[in-house]
């Protein structure tokens, strides 16, 4: 006799045989089917206490494992609320799937409750985007989400599920015809485009690289080091790509890149978008006349926003395998030694501020102090959540290794700290998490450390307060003055204490030389810790790290 199963179990026998072990959620009935599924195949739940925070966590999720991250929303304001975390995946190119409850199809359009027209808020900011019209159809449709995400440039994918179709049954035959339904085949660049690209770096003078995230979603980091190492060529990182090369390789630059951009003659740029990270790869950024090589597994990436000399469609591993099977050392003499001068020059003047005694504490000196300690504390995961006290951090923090830097991403939204914190300790609970964040930023999901204390997910939280939204308020304040800069203030309030209320533990700083032992009483407390430090308001304009690109 045939096995009928409901469309909600059909939901979790599909996650469960793509390996998915957790998803995230907020609790709502629409969606309860795929709960009484996900239990009974051992699929964690993790409900956090917003559905943003969900749609974030499994974002996260997917970056840290390299693949599909889930997150459940029940209908209506749940997914409403889930909206922010997809467009934030759909701009990092991460592989979230979104699962949206619904009202029944047989109430659909008679004012049931929380409904609305869900699928076409989703039309710029997934690759697919669909209901799923009945319970036979949901493994199908599964298989065709995981590999939409998954398949060329990975990204968002969102399907409806009404109630009818997670509470009626279909045949459970169903899943065993899917199958074999994705492939993870990696694609090599064209030899041709290849060879052009080796011959402009073997004439170049002063060639750069930039790798960014992709080296991380196709585990090249060994690929890149062994590059660098056979060419030494200047590398810098961005995106997931930090930590790709370890602190002190010799190829590593991280504080010169103003400097190596402004004046390279070639640019090989892989797996990284010339956006306004790196001023659209345009003057005065890039310098006129440079060469641009761009590698990227999406081609209709390769040539936005500038003319590129060679563009190679593929994976970043394959593609510096390739490179390396017919590269030499590149680069005339001396230019990699004028960079690192240049980067040790940049070192010194933050050294100043990564040594002041002044109060309010400056951004450099609370960097500097994460640094020492985390350093100390082992293998770290880093969340950067917040404006100039987080670009700040990442001039200073050393990443020792990839997939251990996490931050919003090209969107640049606020409000990742909490849950990607709670992503990277599910995947790695052998590894601290800090958090590194703005006050402003706390206000987002800071409710989700509750999630952490409650599912006993120890990490460290280091707020910088300045009571203000500070990346904004400089650059608002040096166009417009203090009267023409509304909206840009908060009170001084006590993040600490707040997490302590949570049952968490909490620890206020004012003198920076109480930094360090409280960073190590809160690497040490196995719970999550707030430190929260007064930050001087003006130390990040002052000390010219403040900026807002647009």
């Amino acid at each position: 006799m045939a096995e009928t199963l409901t469309g909600g179990q059909l939901v979790a026998r599909m996650l469960r045989r793509e390996g998915i072990t957790t998803a995230f959620t907020l609790s709502g009935l629409h969606v309860a089917p795929i709960y009484a599924g996900c239990v009974e195949e051992g699929i964690r739940l993790v409900d956090t206490r917003h559905e943003q925070a969900a749609a974030h966590a499994a974002d996260a999720w997917a970056r840290l494992t390299r693949g599909v991250g889930v997150a459940i929303v029940t209908a209506g304001p749940g997914v409403t609320d889930a909206v922010t975390g997809v467009a934030n995946a759909w701009a990092a190119a991460s592989p979230l799937l979104l699962l949206g409850g619904a009202a029944p199809t047989f109430n659909q359009g008679r004012g049931a409750l929380q409904e609305m027209a869900q699928v076409p808020l989703f039309a710029g900011i997934t690759k697919w985007a669909d209901r799923v019209p009945s319970p036979a159809l949901v493994p199908s449709f599964l298989a065709r989400a995981f590999r939409v995400a998954l398949a060329g440039r990975p990204g968002p994918v969102f399907l409806e599920l009404p109630w009818d179709v997670l509470s009626e049954g279909a045949d459970a035959a169903l899943l065993e015809a899917q199958t074999g339904y994705r492939t993870r085949a990696r694609s090599p660049g064209d030899p041709q485009l290849v060879e052009e690209a080796l011959a402009l770096l073997g004439r170049a003078e002063r060639p750069v690289v930039l790798a960014g995230s992709s080296i991380w979603w196709d585990g090249a980091a060994e690929a890149l080091q062994a590059f660098a190492d056979a060419t030494g060529l200047p590398v810098y990182l961005n995106g997931m790509g930090r930590g790709s090369l370890p602190p002190g390789h010799p190829s590593f630059l991280q504080l010169s890149r103003r400097e190596a951009l402004a004046r390279a003659d070639v640019v090989l740029a892989i797996g990284t978008p010339l956006d306004f990270r790196v001023g659209y790869g345009t003057p005065p950024t890039f310098a006129e006349g440079a060469r641009v090589i761009q590698a990227d597994v999406d081609g209709a990436e390769i040539g936005r926003n500038r003319h590129v000399e060679v563009g190679i469609v593929g994976d970043s591993e394959s593609i510096l395998a390739q490179l390396l099977a017919g590269a030499g050392r590149s680069g005339g003499p001396g230019w990699l030694g004028e960079l690192r001068a240049a980067e040790e020059e940049r070192r010194a003047r933050q050294r100043a501020f990564e040594t002041s005694d002044q109060r309010p504490i400056h951004h450099f000196r609370l960097a500097a102090a994460i640094d020492e300690v985390a350093a100390r504390a082992g293998d770290v995961t880093f969340v950067g959540d917040g404006g100039n006290v987080v670009a700040i951090a990442a001039k200073v923090v050393r990443v020792g290794g990839p997939g251990r830097w996490l931050d919003p991403g090209p969107l640049g939204c606020l409000g990742v700290g909490a849950p990607f914190a709670i992503a990277a300790r599910l995947v790695h609970p052998e590894r601290q998490v800090c958090v590194v964040q703005g006050d402003g930023a706390f206000g987002l999901n800071g409710m989700d450390f509750e999630t952490a204390i409650r599912f006993r997910l120890p990490m460290v939280v280091v707020v910088g307060n300045d009571a203000a939204w500070g990346q904004i308020r400089v650059p608002q304040r040096a166009l417009y003055g203090d009267a023409l800069s509304p909206a840009t203030l908060l009170a001084p309030v006590r993040y600490d204490r707040i997490v302590e209320a949570m049952g968490g533990r909490g620890e206020h700083v004012e003198d920076p030389a109480d930094l360090v032992p409280a960073l190590e009483r809160a690497f040490a407390s196995g719970t999550v810790a707030c430190v929260d430090v007064a930050l001087d308001p003006d130390a990040a304009a002052a000390s010219g790290a403040a900026g807002y690109a647009v």
